[in-house]
């Protein structure tokens, strides 16, 4: 069978499996619909945590990043994992302990005050709309390639699944849902890595490889290492060597920390601590989850350096004419292009800018000139863009094409086309059902609407999450950046509200509302306001040259935590303290029964 009929046999089997799945966790209670009714087994709960945390970021741009980036990109590698063992260590206990629905949740009744359970619900919708938007990227991105449709209809299809299987089962659907969606993306992840390494250096493990000499085209060994081969292709065009790191250590601290403490602040991940029944299963799943995230993270190194690899000596130096199909296929989605700067036919691939400005920009007209076989010039110059570069690649492609440049079976491609789908889907789910929570459980039944029957707040509930996933849909075809990028801005904005919160909420009896609310607000703005500055109103002046400290908007999560821990404490200590339940309150969540 052809690439397409495999993709859409392969996807369709597992988008029905999850309406399936969804149709048959259908839920009438609040409790159901936001915990899965609190009974979901640690194994389960383990799996469904991993494809959560395991985002389009995770499958499809972490490794485009590394692939890119080489030894900077290892910062978002770092920084997730260590993140994960923080929230599992620190966090996910006691907040089940706590045993409510949602982060603003215990925000709320911690610290006592419906104006902290607001700043909470606020943050919790801005962190994961920020967030969701990689995941519907990612969406749109398989789909425009493999089902042959424009992003934006490609978004669209995903929204209309998340919307079913979200609205109707709620949290219970969306994790059984996610178990399967697990087992589809860590499949699709592993199956061309392995396929990959025993052809380039006859080791079945993808980890073992990476580490490994390279075979040549009759299969023997060359005695050269993979990644020393790969240092010397880079500086053969210009590039630095790909283990060699060009970012400042500074950036790259604030990033790692960014990244690490954001996780422990991100809502849709520790609301999955409270589906299990005890406080000891929130540690087993937490274990559970860290071995299934460990495979496909250990995989991505090895899959970045391959894919690398396999661009490099497939298109540098070649005739366009004679490039492949899966070359043109990629151009067609416009996240792959050409410009012929000196006439010869031939494609450079070289550090820089290949043309005026890239082909997701919308203001950018691309326009073919069969005469000379390529894309012809764009309408607008960009003098840094000028140079030797002809080749523009989006990092959001490099997994999703490592199959194809490295001609694999038609079946293994279609079947990362249905992992990267999972990944972005089982992510995106669990944000939406965080808004939909945030907005009918914490702003309306606790906020505005404290009257509001059980029936009526479920209602609410499905209504939030069906105007959420339109949201998110727009952000998906109109993202801010690629979507590894997108996901670190959400991290960063969780850094800086929500874990100094939840930590001197846990530890800290002498933290008071006025510190909580003072700390969250400051946090995120300040966050927030640079990743805009820099990103949208000035982005000529994104360069470690402007930056505050030379720390990129990327890592500013970190500057923001810091503030929001000074600014708490100093407040804290300058106001009444919180009462005497709010402390017994502390105690009993910290200590076990």
């Amino acid at each position: 069978m052809d690439l397409q009929t495999w993709t859409y046999l392969i996807v369709g089997l597992t988008f029905a499996l999850y309406i399936a799945i969804a149709i048959g966790s259908r839920v009438k209670t609040t409790r159901g619909f936001y915990v899965a009714g609190g009974h979901v087994s640690p194994l389960a709960n383990g799996l469904a945590t991993a494809a959560d945390w395991m985002s389009a970021a995770s499958f499809i741009s972490m490794a485009g990043i590394i692939s890119f980036s080489g030894h900077d990109g290892a910062y978002y590698l770092m920084g997730w994992t260590g993140g994960y063992v923080l929230l599992a260590l620190l966090l996910a206990p006691y907040l089940r302990k706590f045993g409510q629905y949602t982060v603003p949740d215990f925000v709320g009744q911690r610290y006592y005050s419906k104006q902290a359970r607001l700043v909470a619900v606020v943050c919790a919708i801005f962190v994961s709309f920020t967030y969701v938007a990689g995941q519907m990227r990612g969406v749109g991105v398989v789909f425009s390639r493999f089902l042959d449709v424009e992003i934006g209809l490609g978004v669209l299809i995903g929204m209309g699944i998340v919307f079913l299987y979200a609205v109707m089962g709620g949290m219970k659907g969306i994790t059984y849902t996610q178990v399967a969606q697990y087992c589809v993306l860590i499949f699709a992840f592993l199956v061309p890595a392995i396929f990959i390494s025993m052809s380039m250096t006859g080791e079945v493990f993808p980890q073992v490889g990476f580490g490994s000499t390279v075979l040549d085209g009759s299969g023997r060994d060359t005695g050269v290492y993979l990644l020393d081969k790969l240092d010397g292709l880079h500086r053969e065009l210009g590039f630095a060597a790909y283990t060699n790191g060009k970012k400042e250590t500074i950036d790259v601290f604030f990033i790692t920390a960014a990244l690490m403490v954001g996780t422990a602040g991100l809502p849709h991940v520790i609301i999955r601590f409270f589906t299990v029944p005890r406080v000891r299963d929130a540690r087993l799943s937490a274990g559970y989850a860290l071995l299934f995230i460990a495979l496909l993270y250990t995989t991505a190194p090895a899959v970045a350096a391959f894919a690398r690899t396999n661009l490099i000596e497939t298109v540098e130096g070649q005739p366009y004419a004679s490039m492949p199909e899966w070359f043109h296929n990629w151009e067609n989605t416009g996240l792959l292009a050409w410009v012929d700067k000196n006439g010869d036919g031939l494609i450079q691939y070289a550090p820089g800018g290949a043309f005026g400005k890239m082909p997701g920009d919308k203001s950018l007209k691309l326009v073919r000139d069969p005469e000379r076989g390529g894309l012809g010039e764009p309408r607008y110059a960009n003098p840094k863009a000028d140079g030797p570069n002809e080749l523009y690649v989006d990092r959001d492609i490099i997994v999703l094409a490592n199959p194809e440049i490295a001609r694999l079976p038609n079946w293994v491609i279609a079947l990362v086309a249905a992992g990267g789908l999972a990944a972005a889907l089982s992510t995106a789910a669990g944000l939406l059902l965080v808004i939909s929570a945030s907005i009918s459980h914490d702003l309306l039944k606790n906020i505005l609407m404290p009257g509001i029957t059980e029936k009526q707040e479920l209602l609410y509930a499905r209504m939030a999450a069906g105007v959420a996933v339109c949201i998110a849909g727009y952000f998906g075809v109109n993202p801010p950046g690629f979507v590894a990028q997108v996901v670190a801005f959400a991290f960063g904005l969780a850094a800086a509200s929500f874990f100094p919160a939840i930590v001197l909420g846990i530890f800290s009896k002498r933290m008071n509302r006025e510190g909580a609310v003072a700390g969250m607000v400051v946090g995120i703005v300040f966050t927030a306001a640079y990743i805009i500055y820099f990103k949208f109103v000035n982005p000529e002046a994104n360069s470690s040259a402007h930056w505050l400290f030379g720390i990129s908007p990327e890592g500013i999560g970190t500057v923001g935590m810091l503030l929001n821990f000074a600014v708490a404490l100093s407040i804290s200590r300058l106001t009444p303290p919180p009462p005497e339940s709010v402390q017994r309150l502390v105690e009993t969540i910290r200590v076990p029964r």
